[in-house]
């Protein structure tokens, strides 16, 4: 019974350390893709600002938003904190939402339970034109 008992406080033990490690490292991702998005409609100050306007809401290029989140990752050096970091710029024309994962390898791996986990962060942002 004594041996049971330790396999149990071993195996919440492994689910408590790695259920952190995710949380803290779904937090960072959270972090890199606020960071992301704010740079991404950041990039909403080119020359259609001065061929169309500005409405309500500042109108974001796609490809413009990309890039800039590329740039943002890049200088931040997600990549090297990161190593299977990759990332998604959707923009509708005047909303940008950034989904950034990287997989995560398990600080305890139990038998029989994966080594590694996917973990996701997203932000989305506009630019209201005040």
């Amino acid at each position: 019974m004594l041996v049971g008992f330790f396999l149990v406080i071993a195996a919440l033990t492994a689910a408590v350390v790695d259920a952190s490690a995710a949380f803290l490292t779904r937090q960072q991702l959270n972090s890199l893709a606020d960071g992301a998005a704010l740079a991404a409609i950041d990039g909403a100050q080119g020359q259609e600002v001065y061929e169309q306007g500005l409405g309500e809401l500042a109108v974001v290029d796609p490809q413009v938003a990309s890039a800039s989140v590329a740039d943002y990752l890049a200088a931040v050096g997600a990549h090297d904190d990161h190593a299977s970091l990759s990332y998604d710029v959707v923009s509708d024309g005047t909303r940008v939402t950034v989904t950034v994962s990287a997989r995560l390898d398990l600080p305890i791996v139990p038998p029989g339970w994966d080594a590694d986990t996917l973990v996701v962060g997203r932000s989305s942002a506009i630019a209201p034109v005040v």
